[in-house]
């Protein structure tokens, strides 16, 4: 158990036994160890040493994706990449292991779109084969194979995948949004008499976890605790294998829980769900859709207030009535992408892509940040990309993220409650004083400081003695007009007017 993060079961009445998370699958097979360049490496950088001095530089002259140059400038790091390689480029990942990032916008779409060359099975990993990814390593939770979607293809990837998505639709827009009202409400109550506040720790940390533990049905107050996990474990730091063993252990403690007693939530249409999934992999797509759903919810809410607070341009289109805020966040979704890279897909045989060479069994990063600033399709990074939806921001092909419609709909309807209730909201320090946070994966607004006019909180938010307590309905799924919830979930269609139903029609038929 990670000592950053107590007992799940000690503030809330779950089932204590926790279950031991999945293990690898690692062949131990005798062969190269870490650190070795990808087979049929091609135009490798010229005039750097093998051992040169530079800490971002390792075997062979390859440029590491991690460490502190890698995060200082990861966008810079990209454009070098593409300068000496091109649009796939050789680099190392922690414990110097090797792999491909793919740093074009078309070549990203050919690797996504084919698994039948780029699978998600993460068994086909030379590296995991030879053992060079033991349990602790900080990549093992992002790489490990387990019996869910983001690992499979084909048949199994479809049975799984609509799992997810069908249980998801069963939910209506407006219970979902009425819910990302109540809990930025509660948010804003807690500074809004102040006249300041830092919209990433105090709103965009918060928000979208208690949105998704409230869907999960799991107890409001264990949101805090799961965003530290959550945000640990897919940053690849030194505890991320223990922050990944806590939320295993929470989410099997729910799964139990529903199992027993089910209710009107995710994880109960999951455990009911006709594809009879069994309780480990209930639990798996649980964890899928947690992190999914929160971190780059949490990045793309903290990218798009930046934006709000420091682009006039920006602020005052959108107050204007001239772009409208989903039209506004496909901008952001473009320039700052909540995810810069994706891991991974794992080559099923020889291929070659852009002029390289890949190996089966070789490792390819999807470069979603710099698959979007790829010169090929944006010449002038000047031009508003406005409604348009062909960024990498969620991925593609069929592992596009499931739950890209649910962060825009907590990203949207927070944005505008805020606004709403803040209308003079304003930067509280300079823009270049901002500063940002970046992984493997991701880069993060550290603080956004804030000020404004300070106003009272709502009547129906505040508590204290003499103020009544305000609940809300529970979450319910949706059902058409003379369909009772005790239908067999097979017999229930789920309407294309709902918001749901929209992402079910985006992801089925891609598995």
């Amino acid at each position: 158990m990670n000592p950053r993060f107590p007992d799940p079961d000690a503030a809330a009445p779950f089932p204590s036994d926790a279950a031991v998370p999945p293990p690898g699958c690692p062949a131990h097979a005798a062969a190269d160890g870490p650190g070795t360049v990808p087979t049929g490496v091609t135009g490798l950088p010229t005039g750097i040493p093998a051992d040169g001095p530079s800490p971002g530089v390792g075997p062979g002259g390859v440029r590491r994706l991690y460490g502190p140059e890698a995060d200082a400038d990861p966008v810079g790091l990209y454009e070098r990449l593409r300068a000496e390689h091109g649009a796939v480029a050789p680099v190392l990942l922690p414990g110097d292991l090797p792999a491909w990032l793919v740093l074009g916008h078309r070549e990203n779409l050919e690797v996504s779109r084919t698994p039948s060359l780029f699978s998600r099975d993460s068994r086909l990993w030379h590296d995991m084969q030879r053992g060079n990814v033991p349990p602790d390593h900080p990549m093992a939770p992002l790489t490990t194979w387990q019996p869910l979607c983001v690992f499979a293809d084909g048949e199994e990837h479809e049975r799984l995948r609509r799992a997810v998505t069908e249980s998801l639709s069963r939910f209506e827009a407006r219970g979902i949004r009425r819910y990302v009202t109540r809990f930025a409400d509660q948010l804003i109550d807690q500074f809004v008499g102040t006249g300041r506040a830092d919209l990433v720790d105090q709103f965009a940390d918060q928000l979208p976890m208690r949105v998704i533990t409230q869907l999960f049905g799991m107890p409001e107050g264990y949101g805090p605790r799961l965003v530290d996990a959550a945000r640990d474990m897919i940053q690849g730091t030194e505890t991320a294998v223990q922050s990944n063993d806590y939320v295993t252990e929470t989410l099997q403690s729910l799964v139990e829980r529903k199992r027993v007693t089910p209710g009107h939530d995710f994880a109960s249409m999951l455990l009911a769900h006709p594809a009879r999934l069994t309780d480990d992999e209930v639990r798996e797509h649980l964890r899928v859709v947690l992190v999914s759903a929160n971190e780059p919810t949490v990045n793309l809410l903290a990218n798009t207030l930046e934006l709000v607070l420091t682009d006039q341009r920006f602020r005052a289109t959108l107050a204007g009535g001239h772009m409208t805020l989903p039209d506004a966040l496909e901008q952001v979704l473009w320039d700052e992408p909540p995810m810069t890279t994706n891991i991974g897909r794992w080559a099923t045989g020889d291929a070659e892509l852009a002029g390289k060479s890949i190996k089966a069994g070789d490792m390819l990063l999807l470069g979603l940040a710099a698959g979007n600033v790829d010169p090929a399709i944006r010449p002038d990074l000047a031009t508003p990309m406005h409604g348009n939806r062909s960024h990498l921001a969620f991925s593609g092909g069929p592992h596009e993220c499931p739950g890209q419609d649910l962060g825009r709909a907590i990203v949207d309807t927070g944005i505008d409650t805020l606004l709403t209730r803040l209308p003079d909201l304003r930067l509280a320090v300079t823009e270049d004083e901002l500063r940002r946070d970046a992984a493997l994966m991701s880069r993060r607004l550290v603080a956004l400081p804030a000020t404004f006019t300070p106003r009272r909180a709502k009547a129906s938010a505040r508590t204290g003695p003499g103020v009544p307590s305000v609940e809300l309905p529970p979450l319910r799924p949706h059902y058409p007009v003379g369909v009772t919830a005790q239908a067999p979930a097979a017999q229930v269609p789920v309407p294309h007017t709902t918001w749901w139903g929209r992402l079910k029609r985006l992801t089925r038929g891609r598995g």
